[in-house]
Parts: structure tokens; sequence; C-alpha cells
């Protein structure tokens, strides 16, 4: 059980998902949302994120991991909600994982629009970040494992 906790708080932690924590952990998708709760609230769980949050102070962290989320997430769930919006319930929608929506909106006609934030630009942004987030190290060492050492090849 304490592997379990464990392994939730790390994906709760990264994420800020309590239902997408709950299916990494392993929950089937009808019990995540609870489960996640439950885990959420446990003695170990709790600890564990403490200890997580204190050697993880830095607001670059949380900056990275939100553009991370944005350039690399899964949009599976708004996809659902469009061809599936009627169908669904005011708990389903709040157990999905909308990070990248940055707009819904329904038009005159009962038709649902969904914006997504832009991948690109969060990628850019990333790169733009790396020197901070990382010291330069990582990213020097790509960049030069791309264009060489003095960035005349390729």
């Amino acid at each position: 059980m304490a592997g379990e906790q464990k392994r939730f708080a790390r994906f709760f932690f990264y994420l800020r998902n309590l239902r997408e924590a709950a299916l990494h952990t392993g929950a089937r998708a009808e019990e995540a949302e609870d489960r996640g709760l439950e885990l959420l609230h446990s003695a170990e769980t709790e600890a564990e994120l403490k200890k997580l949050e204190e050697a993880d102070s830095d607001t670059l962290s949380y900056v990275k991991r939100g553009l991370n989320r944005i350039a690399f997430g899964a949009v599976n769930d708004a996809v659902k909600l469009v061809f599936d919006a009627e169908n669904m319930t005011a708990r389903d929608i709040m157990g999905m994982d909308l990070f990248n929506v940055s707009e819904i909106k329904i038009s005159g006609k009962n038709v649902l629009e969904i914006k997504f934030f832009d991948r690109q630009k969060a990628l850019e942004k990333l790169g733009e970040l790396a020197p901070q987030l990382d010291g330069g190290g990582e990213s020097k060492r790509l960049i030069e494992s791309i264009y060489g050492r003095d960035g005349d090849s390729l």
C-alpha cells in the first residue's frame, strides 16, 4: 500500500490532477476519482507530497511542468467531450483532464467549440527557459550534440 501511495503522490505532484494520478497508479477509470481522493487523504501520501514540495520550491519548476503538459499532454478527454457532451454528467466532466484547453464555447446552434493552448508556443517557451531551468547544462549538451561544439555543424 505504501508503494502505491508514494507513486500516487509523485504523479499528483507533477500532474496536479487527482483522477489522472489515480489512473497512473492503477485505478480503473470508473473508480479513479474516488480512489484518488482516498489516496490523497492518506497520511503516507500527505507526507510524501510535503517532502516533494519542500524539495521543489522553485517556481520555474512549476512553470516547466505546466509547459510540458501543454506541449506533450493528451487531449483525449477534450475530444471525448466534443463527441459525447450530451451524455455526460457534471461528475464526468469534473473528472476530465482539460489542462490543454484554453477555451470552451457553445455557439448559437448548440455547437461545442474547444480551443487548445498552442503546443508550438509551449515548446518555444521551454526552449527559452531551458538555461534557467537546468543551469544550461542539459540544454548545452543537447545543442552541442545537434550542432557540434562550435555550433557550425548539423
